[in-house]
């Protein structure tokens, strides 16, 4: 193959394509690049079908390389490059999901691409860089691929569109969407939203699809003049003799009995009519003319063309709904006794439960990533075990599906979290997929919700989300869209687009599509039927729990925060970390201390945080001369007795001011270890602390303040001054 390079501008950074001087031995390889990001992309892809498939064998790898960044991996203990992060793990999935309908129905050539970070500049994700140069790849490649497929990162800020945002652009704006698409359609949305308006989401569609439009021309013109040789696919066929004779024995009013409220019903009424034709072909199941396997993979193609014919002529969906109507819903606070919040949000068949548990600062996950390190204090794993669709299956870690649908949740409430130094808790949801028949996801979403608010956190807005489906006809343009999807609809159908949002506005997005592309009047229709469907299930989550509750639950731990100033930190860190190891310990709580000074206390109850926060208190104290003590003896020397006055600093009562009388020697007043009452009489000119315990026996000290400190009441989100460091304590449980 030739070398080739060829550049454009996109939306003002260069836009790159080569294939020199690094190229493979892949079908199809590619370095694409914008800006500083280079993404090489290597597409691979078998002449003959995987034997006995009736799927499309395709894998999608993206590499997130630390060395494209100038990175070394942050564990002392493994540098190499271990299984993908979660990050490479969600580009990997939405490099997939535009891929994938783009190949011919029923292929079962085996495909993979892996897409390789090999630089990244810091200022532009290269998520979309990635899916820009899968499609160069399966172009080269001669792959049965009906692409050029093109992506674009999509921000709104100060009521601007931005086009390829930077991450600060991200992070500062309202949006973060991504966008993927073909010359004539849409084919992919993924966003997380800050309340957006159905009306700036349509013009951000619109205004990404204009790019992709000029990228896939790119494309296209850059592989003219390669010498491409072309790979047949190798589809799974239908027998069509055989479904000629089914179809002669299942008529269309048989096909209409399947229908029901549950999943269980459908079943049930799809297994009479296979019983009725493995008795019929029995015969030819004995001699493998045909398998059960087959009949049973045609019989439900039948009953999905027939479900997809009715809700398209008729408006007849499976289970008797409109095609607006939302399913039955069912909402359950306080499952669980001790955990900090639970609720069970049920919708129809599927039920999820989502436990909320609240933590420290210290709780919060660190991420290492390629281009920077994330602190997330806010978590949400999605769990689906295989009981809840009845199967059962090999238990193993999280799949691509289940963090991909924790990721959708996590971005859907994430606008609406308190702001950190209001809350400063960390906070770990976790969903449990009870049952499932369609939207597990969105339940989550609204799970998530009312389990937030029933631990007391006092989110800003509660969050609801629908999945909506589509059921099109190629040939007549004709189309139905459904609200609230249930699995035989999406498996069935040719969309799964999920919205979830407030009342004022969308919070995250993500669509998938099983069709060549959606126009974007489509698009218009779907989001405002969405909108019907979230101010539905809205109306019936704030009935349940109107706001969240004022008070945490008693099982989680309490938060203290105290700020002192930024010098007297490494008093409280002390040598080798040697402090603050001892106040944790002891007073059995966790710290945090940020640059400016502020002290966060994580306790099991008020006591113990109490405790931390008076240790603090007399650390970060400035002592003053008549201030009295109660120390402990820590040495003796002939001319005196050391006293630890506060944690970490040493006075000395020499022996002439131990005792109201004359002491000829030090231990016959104190031991080691002695708890005494002192007052300090000198600071002198090199810090040292002089004190007098028979000041106080002769009545001299009598004015004093105990600990060094002013004491206050505590309770409720009262603040503390602690005198000498002009701290304040906050208390976030009641």
């Amino acid at each position: 193959m030739e070398p080739k390079t060829s550049t454009m501008t996109l939306a003002g950074r260069e836009f790159k394509i080569t294939n020199s001087p690094i190229l493979s031995y892949a079908n199809g390889c590619a370095v694409v690049s914008l800006g500083d990001t280079v993404i090489m992309a290597n597409a691979s892809m078998t002449e003959k079908g995987l034997e006995g498939a009736d799927f499309f064998p395709m894998t999608v790898d993206y590499e997130e390389n630390m060395y494209a960044a100038g990175k070394i991996k942050g564990s002392r203990f493994i540098k190499r490059e271990g299984r993908p992060s979660e990050n490479a793990t969600l580009i990997s999935r939405m490099i997939d999901r535009p891929v994938r309908p783009l190949f011919p129905k029923g292929t079962t050539n085996e495909v993979q691409l892996i897409c390789s970070a090999l630089s990244a500049d810091m200022e532009v994700d290269p998520a979309t860089t990635a899916m820009n140069a899968a499609s160069v790849a399966l172009l080269l490649s001669g792959a049965p691929f009906e692409g050029p497929l093109g992506a674009v990162r999509v921000g709104y800020k100060d009521g601007k569109i931005i086009i390829n945002p930077t991450y600060e652009e991200c992070d500062e704006g309202q949006m973060n969407l991504i966008v993927a698409g073909t010359l004539d359609a849409i084919t992919m949305v993924e966003a997380g939203m800050k309340e957006v308006t159905e009306e700036i989401v349509l013009e951000a569609l619109a205004e990404a699809h204009k790019y992709i439009k000029e990228i896939c021309q790119f494309q296209l013109d850059y592989v003219k003049g390669f010498e491409i040789e072309k790979i047949l696919p190798v589809l799974h066929l239908v027998n069509e003799e055989l479904v000629a004779k089914i179809s002669e024995q299942i008529s269309v009013e048989e096909l209409n009995t399947i229908e029901g409220k549950t999943k269980k019903d459908v079943k049930a009424k799809i297994h009479v009519l296979e019983n009725k034709l493995f008795a019929h072909f029995a015969k030819e199941i004995a001699e493998k003319v045909y398998s059960g396997k087959e009949i049973a993979e045609i019989l439900n193609k039948l009953m999905e063309k027939n479900m997809r014919k009715n809700i398209l002529e008729k408006e007849i969906r499976l289970d008797g709904r409109k095609l607006t109507e939302v399913r039955p819903i069912n909402i359950v606070l306080d499952v669980l006794p001790r955990t900090h919040g639970s609720a069970l949000f049920q919708r129809g068949e599927t039920a999820a439960l989502t436990i909320t548990t609240l933590g420290g600062p210290t709780d919060a996950q660190i991420i290492d990533t390629m281009d920077k390190d994330k602190v997330k204090n806010y978590m949400h794993h999605y769990h689906f075990p295989p009981y809840a669709t009845g199967d059962i299956k090999r238990m193993s870690g999280p799949n691509r599906r289940e963090i991909g649908h924790g990721d959708l949740a996590e971005r859907a409430l994430l606008p609406v979290l308190p702001d950190k130094a209001d809350f400063p808790y960390t906070m770990w949801l976790v969903s449990e997929i009870i049952k499932c028949n369609g939207s597990s996801s969105m339940a989550s979403v609204c799970g998530s919700t009312l389990s937030l608010m029933c631990a007391g956190v006092p989110i800003k807005k509660p969050v609801a989300g629908i999945a909506m489906g589509l059921v099109s006809d190629k040939e007549t343009g004709a189309y139905k869209i459904l609200s609230d999807i249930q699995g035989m609809e999406d498996f069935a159908g040719d969309m799964d687009f999920k919205v979830t949002g407030t009342r004022d506005g969308i919070t995250a997005l993500q669509m998938d599509i099983k069709i060549k592309g959606l126009q974007i009047e489509l698009l218009k229709n779907a989001l405002a039927q969405a909108k019907e469907g979230r101010d539905f299930i809205m109306a019936k989550m704030v009935t349940a729990l109107p706001e969240p509750r004022k008070v945490l639950s008693k099982y989680a731990p309490l938060i203290m925060t105290v700020k002192v100033d930024p010098d007297m930190i490494r008093v409280i860190i002390g040598k080798g970390g040697e402090t603050i190891q001892r106040i944790t310990a002891e007073c059995d709580v966790e710290m945090d201390i940020s640059d400016e000074g502020i002290i966060t206390i994580t306790a099991p109850d008020q006591e113990k945080g109490n405790k931390a926060l008076d240790w603090i208190g007399k650390l970060t104290y400035i002592p003053k001369v008549g201030d009295t003590f109660e120390g402990k003896v820590t040495r003796i020397m002939d001319f005196g007795a050391f006293v630890e006055f506060v944690p970490g600093k040493e006075g000395l009562v020499h022996i002439s001011e131990l005792d109201a009388k004359r002491v000829n020697k030090v231990e016959d007043v104190v031991k080691l270890g002695d708890v005494v009452k002192v007052k300090l009489m000198q600071v002198d000119d090199q810090g040292r602390y002089n004190f007098s315990r028979k000041a106080l026996l002769t009545g001299e000290g009598a004015a004093s303040k105990s600990g060094g400190t002013v004491t206050h009441s505590v309770g409720g989100i009262d603040d503390e001054i602690v005198e000498g460091t002009d701290s304040v304590r906050r208390i976030h449980k009641n």
